[in-house]
């Protein structure tokens, strides 16, 4: 009979981004792939967009990795990273407001914003550079995709896909309420231009710097938020001629400021993170 293990977890949530968070600087659990899938089930488990564990790092202050509730792992987590800002100070992994981490997309810096009560309330993160070549995404086109029209089925889209260290395609459209988001959402992430799948935004300009956008993550399906999909319809909106190159983002779960700098072309995301509860649970 094999033997039963209990795991200390804290619940966070970046506007509705939820994830099971692991602080796993002493040691890693087994399988983790399987403990995602099985931890996240909202009606058998814990519930939530995945698991992100939070470890020691030789390269940067911590590191972070990212499992979706398929059990997949994710490159970067927005939403993630801020949360794990808060975790870390708030939890006293760290004792200074500015810091690095590292994750598989890259070292991003985490700038944290303290509360009246001395926790942490927002993060400002540093996402780096976007990029649009097709290597970077990875995408399957010969050049940048940039408004370009995709058939699906019977209808047609216009792509614009954009890493932030992981793959997205943002879709514009006139009316978000009429997008079948779920429909699109799937057949979109398995486009064969994207070989790893990609993370597809559907995206409405409100007006020059005010944009509203919903989100099918790769290996997670709609979510409330997506960090790096903010980014990316922010980044595609400037591009398009959308938007400035600052915006704010309405999320089904809130709201993200999004400024992708002129002067070092880095995108700077500044949202809240929240802790809902903690405890332990079997495995």
């Amino acid at each position: 009979m094999a033997r039963e293990e209990v795991l200390a977890f804290t619940k966070m949530h970046g506007i509705g981004n939820d994830y099971i968070y692991l602080d796993c600087r002493a040691c890693f659990p087994d399988n983790l792939p399987e403990l995602s899938y099985r931890l996240s089930d909202r009606h058998r488990s814990i519930g939530g967009d995945g698991i992100i564990t939070v470890s020691n790092s030789d390269v940067a202050d911590l590191r972070m990795r990212i499992f979706n509730s398929d059990g997949s792992e994710a490159r970067m987590c927005g939403n993630g990273a801020r949360c794990v800002g808060k975790l870390a100070y708030d939890h006293g992994m760290i004792s200074k407001t500015r810091f690095t981490l590292e994750t598989l997309g890259g070292i991003k810096t985490l700038d944290l914003h303290l509360g009246q009560d001395g926790k942490v309330e927002s993060v400002t993160v540093d996402m780096g550079e976007p990029s649009l070549e097709p290597a970077a995404i990875p995408g399957e086109a010969e050049g940048q995709v940039i408004d370009l029209p995709v058939r699906v089925g019977d209808t047609e889209v216009k792509l614009t896909a954009v890493s932030m260290g992981n793959p997205h395609a943002v879709v514009f459209v006139d009316d978000l309420s009429t997008v079948d988001v779920h429909g699109l959402g799937r057949q979109l992430e398995w486009h064969r231009m994207f070989p790893e799948r990609a993370n597809i935004e559907f995206a409405e300009v409100l007006s020059p710097g005010e944009i509203r956008m919903r989100v099918w993550e790769r290996g997670s399906g709609e979510t409330q938020a997506c960090g790096t999909g903010a980014c990316a319809v922010a980044v595609a909106a400037a591009i398009t001629g959308r938007s400035p190159r600052k915006s704010l983002i309405h999320l089904l779960g809130g709201d993200l400021q999004i400024d992708w700098s002129s002067d070092d072309n880095h995108v700077y995301m500044t949202g809240p993170a929240e802790e809902a509860f903690t405890g332990t649970v079997k495995y």
